[in-house]
């Protein structure tokens, strides 16, 4: 839990400071912080207390990347054409998930000869040469117009832009399902359906690979598309994926669900980081994309634990509990094709 606050307090927070001080400040910071806490986890392992001091210098880490966010989707806003966004945000997903699944992997070969003081040392030194080629190569992408407030009050001020809150209002819908990832699909897969802990990290890594092979050249094919169909689209994708895993029971099957949902994950992240690019001035893309990450992050929070009161509710029978799962995706989905209805409602979602 206090992950999630801290990552939800970081993407607000993230926003707000690329706007009023530009994107690359707010990037540099970040770098500058992730080396310096990596450093400290390193020195962590000696301290009496170290577990205490892991856990908060940890807690930073997650802050630190999503302080990152917003400065990094609002600037990928600036620096590319309407037209090409979903592409551009294609391969932003594409590097993001290519660290997702390779990571993991890495720190574990090197763990087999590395302690872990050396590993932490060994991601700051890592993380240190990424700020040196930021400091040299990364240039500011927003103009001379800068956000001329910042202040809680203010920090919220899109949220009155009713399209902007009902674009939210269904991405959530969708970031609830999104969350049952982790926690709840690897609780069914391991302790009701039996299967290993390796078979849960395939799908896992099934979903990584799929992103890094899938996602630029659909995203390139998709990006004259109508973007709120690419959403019902991609929220459809999601609904069915995980409402057939209340009827699949073998690990092949169970792979066809995840890379069904993967799909869904494809289409319906860079269509909606475009739309909220597309939602927002150029002054305010920073909380605008904070306050969507916001939404983000509390699906992730939020999923797990409705994933965990359904599977406490239906022990024995696993597809009431998908189906009302898949149900959100379901009425996302409807939402996005509705939004396309009526004269205010025809330009809605950049459609």
């Amino acid at each position: 839990m206090g992950t999630a606050v801290a990552g939800a307090a970081a993407r607000v927070a993230g926003g707000e400071l690329s706007d009023r001080l530009g994107r690359r400040p707010v990037l540099l910071g970040a770098l500058s912080l992730r080396v310096l806490l990596f450093l400290g986890l390193s020195a962590a392992i000696h301290l009496e207390l170290w577990v205490i001091f892991i856990a908060f210098l940890y807690l930073g880490v997650r802050f630190s990347g999503a302080l990152a966010m917003p400065a990094a989707t609002a600037m990928v806003a600036d620096l590319s054409a309407e037209e090409e966004r979903m592409r551009a945000y294609g391969i932003l997903r594409v590097g993001a998930n290519l660290g997702w699944a390779l990571g993991p992997s890495v720190g574990g070969f090197l763990k087999t000869f590395l302690p872990y003081q050396a590993l932490f040392l060994l991601t700051a030194t890592v993380s240190a040469l990424c700020l040196v080629v930021a400091l040299l190569f990364l240039r500011e992408s927003l103009g001379k117009k800068r956000a001329e407030r910042m202040g809680f009050a203010e920090v919220f001020d899109a949220l009155r832009d009713p399209v902007f809150r009902k674009f939210i209002g269904l991405s959530l819908l969708v970031f609830l399902v999104m969350g049952q990832l982790v926690s709840t699909l690897s609780v069914f897969v391991v302790d009701r359906l039996g299967l290993s802990t390796a078979h849960f990290g395939g799908m896992l890594t099934l979903n990584g690979l799929l992103v890094v092979a899938l996602q630029y050249p659909l995203a390139r094919v998709l990006e004259r598309r109508s973007r709120r169909r690419v959403l019902a689209l991609g929220a459809l994708l999601y609904g069915l994926g995980y409402l057939s895993m209340g009827w699949f029971r073998t690990f092949t099957a169970l792979l066809g669900a995840v890379g069904v949902a993967t799909l869904g994950e494809i289409l319906f992240m860079p269509a909606a980081l475009a739309v909220v690019a597309h939602l927002a001035s150029p002054a305010e893309r920073g909380r605008y994309m904070g306050l969507w990450g916001l939404a983000e992050s509390f699906g992730w929070s939020a999923g797990p634990l409705i994933g965990g009161v359904l599977l406490d509710l239906f022990p024995h029978d696993p597809r009431p509990m998908w189906g009302i799962i898949a149900s959100l995706a379901f009425a996302a989905c409807l939402g996005f094709l509705r939004s396309g209805s009526g004269k205010e409602g025809a330009s809605q979602f950049s459609s």
